[in-house]
């Protein structure tokens, strides 16, 4: 089964965001093994970049603001050709201070989602579900519309 990782920094402290992180996770469960590794925020963006870089396996896709933008389908087929190769895949959100320059360089891919800034807590809901969306593109389902 593939195997995805999700590294992030900090806990998700609201329960509406920790219930949608949970829902997505089980409807995932079907297509990979997810795991999250929740990371603790620390007084420099080099303490928690260090954290980060031990936790990374396989593939890593960076969340950043300067990454490159993806429509749903474009990650779909990426995620696809990744798990088609056989790789492991780790996506990593960094905290709500950003991320270190060591993380971004380490990404093999830097993803952005908006140009937007958003909540690094809501951030983990929507890549979690933007991944199942990618797993629902690949299997055919009428999901994605």
């Amino acid at each position: 089964m593939q195997k995805i990782g999700i590294v992030c920094v900090g806990k998700l402290k609201e329960k509406f965001y920790a219930d949608a992180v949970s829902e997505y996770l089980k409807r995932l469960s079907r297509f990979a093994q997810i795991s999250i590794k929740e990371l603790p925020e620390k007084r420099t963006l080099s303490e928690e970049g260090e954290n980060i870089l031990r936790e990374i396996k396989g593939y890593c896709i960076v969340l950043a603001v300067e990454g490159e933008k993806l429509s749903s389908e474009a990650l779909a087929h990426k995620i696809k050709a990744l798990c088609d190769a056989g790789k492991e895949i780790t996506f990593v959100i960094g905290s709500s201070c950003g991320l270190d320059e060591k993380v971004k360089k380490r990404g093999d891919f830097l993803l952005s989602f908006s140009d937007m800034t958003f909540p690094h807590q809501l951030m983990r809901v929507i890549l979690c579900e933007q991944v199942y969306r990618a797993f629902m593109i690949n299997s055919g389902s009428e999901y994605h519309k």
